[in-house]
């Protein structure tokens, strides 16, 4: 029998500005498209087991989203657009601003099968022909036609079979009313408010295990040391600083405030833990293993290099990536990633029919496991349960409803959780002679250290956290809290992803301003003064992406 885990990370970084507004709409809208369609599939297929992972910063952003919806007071630009009865008072900069916020997305799958969407983009390109949009030629009801069909766009494919009315809506194409805005508005506001109960529920009939990762998605290696980043790239460029001042300590801060956040959310702490990028590495193990994480996992580029450093065969990987792993003195698990079944899915059968590439899948995970050295091979898929749907036809409905009927009547494959495959198989668990420090992105750290904009960053942050520890303890209570929450937030994996020429260049600009206003609101919080530094742009540019707000990643999002 072959045993097979499905992990669907959920994730968005911290979005939110000093006044608490809302720099990037990402986490609402993949809420409704993507969060609440992976709900729907799991509750439609009772007999389909997968582990969910939550990052706390998105529960927390998800929260926050349920209050402004209760309140009515928004600070989501984009979805105050929504339900703005008067789009004529934008100023042209604004006008501009929201044109282009609603052309984020993916055109093959969002917008060219929707006549109404369509007219809307051919109009925008006309206007752009220049260079720059020029609004003047836009009405408000080009305006609220287009705010609205960006939101029906990013509605998921179950949400829209559950509501006739938005089909209806779709179908009409144009010309929508402030009241049909205003019921879309809505239904974004009960498809979000019921997404943790969702879960929750999935969770307590045994059918989803839910796991997490440290609070604000930090890359904990290398908050402990920088030279972990060379154990799998020797030569790799660091930092002028030396290390992140008290790296261990903030790695201890994630992992506490992330075990008590999913408790608040779910009612008791995560067993395991999807860390960051799936980056580990023997002292972050080490940690893990302190707070009682009974398993993570992480990268099969990880597994190789590990297995090259220890002397044994890393090019047959096969037999230890089918095993849950252990260090020598550590209790927590490991499980790693198959890269080449989790990237199928993540970027390969976005272009295939649904009945292919469901066989393709099985016939690949049975012929790569079926003839282990050992009985009960585990096999784990880890991806993003966002931005791959993005690029699929009717964002993946029909794929992932063949896959889990596939997957639940299979004789010879069962899916599982990486709990309840400890729990039946405790004997499974190999010792794994050493670690090497990486993640699951080519098994190293190269995504987010060593080009000189990622380093740049690194220094700016080890400079506030010094500021940080010189003033914090100075502080009003409620002060320090503020400065503690806006220090996590900077420490986020994601800032360090989007730097270097390689990324699109809208993208590497808003995630660069983003992360030195982050800093800057630091500074200020601490009462201290905003460095020069920060007003200065880390970016050396970008290639060009269309559409799209948010790089696709197949392992996270």
């Amino acid at each position: 029998m072959i045993h097979l885990v499905l992990c669907w990370h959920f994730h968005q970084p911290d979005y939110r500005t000093e006044d608490g507004r809302y720099f990037l709409p990402w986490t609402y809208l993949h809420a409704l498209k993507d969060y609440a369609d992976m709900a729907t599939h799991l509750e439609a297929q009772p007999d389909m087991n997968a582990v969910v992972n939550f990052v706390p910063i998105l529960l927390e952003q998800l929260d926050d989203y349920v209050e402004q919806f209760r309140t009515g007071a928004v600070r989501d630009p984009l979805l105050a657009a929504l339900v703005e009865p008067d789009l004529g008072r934008y100023s042209p900069e604004h006008r501009r601003t929201l044109v282009e916020s609603c052309f984020k997305l993916n055109f093959a799958t969002m917008v060219d099968p929707f006549p109404g969407y369509r007219r809307l983009a051919r109009f925008w390109q006309a206007a752009t022909e220049d260079g720059e949009t020029e609004v003047d030629y836009f009405s408000d009801q080009y305006l609220a036609d287009l705010v609205a069909w960006y939101h029906l766009a990013w509605t998921g494919e179950t949400v829209r079979r559950e509501h006739a009315w938005l089909v209806a809506m779709m179908e009409k194409g144009s010309g929508f009313s402030l009241e049909e805005r205003q019921q879309l508005y809505r239904l974004v506001g009960e498809v979000i408010a019921d997404l943790i109960p969702r879960y929750g529920a999935l969770a307590e009939r045994g059918q989803v295990e839910l796991s997490a990762t440290p609070h604000s998605h930090p890359i904990a290696p290398l908050l402990i040391d920088f030279q972990s980043a060379r154990e799998a790239r020797p030569g790799l460029h660091l930092p002028a600083a030396k290390l992140y001042p008290g790296g261990p300590e903030r790695v201890q801060a994630h992992v506490d405030t992330a075990l008590a956040a999913h408790a608040e959310h779910f009612g008791k702490p995560p067993a395991g833990l999807w860390p960051a990028e799936g980056s580990i590495s023997s002292p972050t193990l080490e940690l893990f293993s302190k707070a009682g994480v009974r398993w993570v996992a992480s990268g099969e580029g990880v597994l190789r290099h590990s297995l090259h450093d220890a002397g044994l065969d890393p090019s047959r990987p096969g037999t230890w990536l089918s095993r849950p792993c252990r260090l020598p003195g550590q209790s927590t698990v490991m499980f790693f990633r198959d890269d080449h079944l989790s990237d199928l899915i993540g970027f390969e059968y976005k272009g295939w029919f649904a009945q292919d590439a469901v066989r393709h899948f099985l016939r690949n995970l049975e012929d790569r496991y079926r003839h282990m050295p050992h009985s009960d091979p585990v096999v784990t898929v880890v991806l993003d349960s966002e931005n791959a749907w993005e690029y699929y036809p009717y964002n993946g409905w029909y794929f992932l409803s063949e896959l889990y009927q596939a997957l639940a009547e299979h004789p010879g494959i069962r899916v599982t959780t990486f709990s309840e495959y400890l729990d039946l198989f405790p004997d499974s668990v190999a010792e794994l002679p050493t670690l090497t420090a990486g993640s699951w992105v080519y098994g190293d750290f190269t995504t987010w250290l060593g080009d000189p904009a990622k380093n740049r960053a690194w220094d700016l942050l080890c400079a506030a956290k010094t500021a940080y520890d010189a003033r914090i303890t100075g502080l009003p209570e409620e002060r320090r809290r503020e400065a503690e929450l806006q220090l996590r937030s900077c420490e986020s994996s994601d800032w360090f992803w989007w730097f270097g020429d390689y990324n699109p260049s809208d993208s590497v600009e808003a995630f660069d301003k983003l992360y030195r206003a982050k800093l800057t609101q630091l500074y200020r919080t601490l009462g201290l003064p905003v460095p020069a530094a920060l007003t200065l742009s880390l970016s050396g540019g970008g290639g060009h992406m269309e559409g799209g707000g948010v790089m696709r990643r197949g392992g996270h999002g």
